[in-house]
């Protein structure tokens, strides 16, 4: 009995102890030891060793990609925060989507506009009921395989950068994760068909769709779109449709690559190279980028290339429909009117008459 209660009396006593060291530290505000290695004075660490003289300086370094060293292959996993993360997330929810949506209302406007005061572009002949052929078999399936794809493409984009503020709050949380998931995989498949559009699209028409120096005279003359009766000559593509074309063609082969970049992320870098090629011009920019930096500048470029080319394609689908008479039936039957073709591309039918017909285009029939 004795041994258990000088063993209850030393614990008791070396609480005390420590009670009373506490409280002469809380008196003091620093406690007395002999051992320098354990004492901060002022906030700073002991010795030489490096450190932060306050939370601030920490979360600061930490927030400029402060790099650990770990034992992982991927250096990356080092960095405790990744700061290019906040500025893709502003630059994505802020510019981008802020003025692509301008961009996007600011054309139907137009449109609308142009529409009200020039009003549909009539074929001023009339339309005579004889046709030629403008687009063969291979080159409507070209057209309308790069065009559907492309739609599924353009709207289930914008879902991803504006659907969660207008769709979500009409169809609700669950139907708008269900279609943004189904879209997702749509968007990813799909593309494949928009590639094989896009090489077809070059190999038919780049020779057609060269500059010519029938083009100055058509931009001279605004194409004809604003003034009722002109018709500058053009081949078979004008220099509008040139325009588009390139602008698909060149978009496409871009946000091509780039949409590949983002499926597969470790595997392609565009702007390690890109910048690589830039730096040649004077410029310094830094080309030993991670696959994460590569997959958030990829991603804001795949978006702006899709906001421009929607843009594009919204003008030509109007103008290839609701804006001119005899327009859509180049690309729905193949055939288009003999008056509207003289009006808008004299030239071409010059060199398609050194050529013989087929039956039905003598009749004026379809193919």
């Amino acid at each position: 009995m004795g041994l258990w209660l000088r063993r209850v009396f030393r614990a008791a006593a070396f609480l005390l102890l420590l009670a009373f060291w506490a409280g002469a530290a809380n008196l003091t505000g620093a406690l007395i030891v002999d051992n320098p290695a354990a004492a901060q004075v002022e906030g700073k660490p002991p010795g030489s060793t490096l450190g932060s003289t306050s939370d601030s300086d920490l979360w600061r370094t930490l927030r400029r990609g402060f790099q650990g060293k770990v034992s992982f292959a991927d250096k990356q996993k080092g960095v405790a925060i990744q700061s290019e993360g906040d500025n893709w997330r502003a630059v994505r929810n802020g510019p981008l989507s802020v003025y692509g949506g301008w961009l996007l209302l600011a054309t139907i406007v137009i449109l609308a506009v142009f529409f009200a005061v020039r009003g549909r572009i009539r074929v001023d002949a009339g339309l005579s009921g004889r046709t030629i052929e403008r687009f063969n078999t291979l080159e409507r399936f070209t057209h309308w395989l790069t065009a559907s794809s492309f739609i599924v493409l353009a709207l289930t984009g914008l879902n991803v950068l504006y659907g969660k503020y207008v769709l979500m709050p009409i169809i609700g949380q669950n139907a708008f994760a269900a279609l943004t998931y189904w879209g997702k995989l749509a968007h990813n498949y799909i593309a494949f068909a928009f590639m094989i559009g896009i090489a077809m699209m070059l190999v038919l028409w780049v020779r057609d769709n060269l500059p010519s120096r029938e083009d100055v005279t058509w931009v001279a003359q605004g194409g004809g779109m604003f003034v009722k009766g002109v018709h500058p000559p053009a081949r078979k593509f004008n220099f509008g449709q040139k325009v588009i074309f390139w602008i698909v063609i060149l978009g496409g082969i871009s946000i091509t690559y780039t949409g590949l970049s983002l499926m597969f992320f470790f595997d392609l870098k565009p702007f390690s190279g890109t910048f690589a090629l830039l730096n040649l011009l004077g410029f310094d920019l830094p080309t030993q980028l991670t696959a994460l930096q590569e997959s958030q500048l990829t991603q804001l470029w795949h978006a702006v290339l899709a906001l421009i080319m929607i843009v594009v394609i919204i003008a030509h689908i109007y103008i290839g429909t609701l804006g001119m008479e005899g327009a859509f039936d180049a690309m729905y039957t193949g055939q288009v009117d003999e008056n509207w073709a003289h009006e808008h591309h004299s030239l071409w039918v010059a060199e398609v008459r050194l050529e013989p017909q087929s039956p039905a285009q003598q009749r004026g029939g379809g193919e």
